[in-house]
């Protein structure tokens, strides 16, 4: 009878301690520098796109109001159909030359795995770019110091590892 008690203890202790690892999740500050454009402020979505292209997670909604949504079509499409809970990722918009700072979370053990982050923006009247900065997502990438260009009204994303 020890013996089995002895072994479902060890089982037990072997599951809860390979739960809690997959579990990780890392943190990191990131700076959204926006290019010195005209027009209203722009909504900046950041997302977790998995090895096959296809959307994740929503890590960061940088625009108060839903009902702009619609200006970020795929994205929009994604959350829909997901249905994710936007609260607590979300908040103000970026205005034209202005810096934003938010904190983005993920499991740890997608790093370095084919995964990406996708910056999308839009801004109303504007042009919408889907991809205005994509990489993958890599601690080589987070950890640079350089950071990484937008291609439309973003003009660069940093980052700092938090914890």
């Amino acid at each position: 009878m020890k013996a089995y008690l002895k072994y479902f203890a060890l089982t037990l202790f072997t599951i809860v301690s390979f739960s809690t690892l997959s579990a990780q999740t890392s943190k990191y500050k990131c700076m959204i520098q926006m290019q010195n454009y005209t027009g209203k402020e722009a909504y900046v979505i950041i997302s977790l796109i998995n090895s096959q292209g296809q959307y994740e997670k929503t890590l960061s909604v940088l625009g108060p109001d839903s009902e702009w949504y619609n200006t970020l079509p795929e994205w929009d499409k994604f959350s829909k159909k997901k249905k994710e809970k936007l609260n607590g990722i979300t908040g103000a918009s970026i205005a034209g030359g202005a810096r934003a700072t938010r904190i983005i979370e993920f499991a740890t053990d997608l790093l370095n795995k084919g995964y990406k982050l996708r910056f999308e923006s839009a801004v109303e009247t504007q042009k919408y770019y889907v991809k205005d900065a994509e990489f993958p997502l890599t601690t080589t990438i987070l950890d640079s110091k350089e950071g990484v260009k937008g291609t439309g009204y973003i003009r660069l994303i940093r980052f700092i590892k938090v914890q």
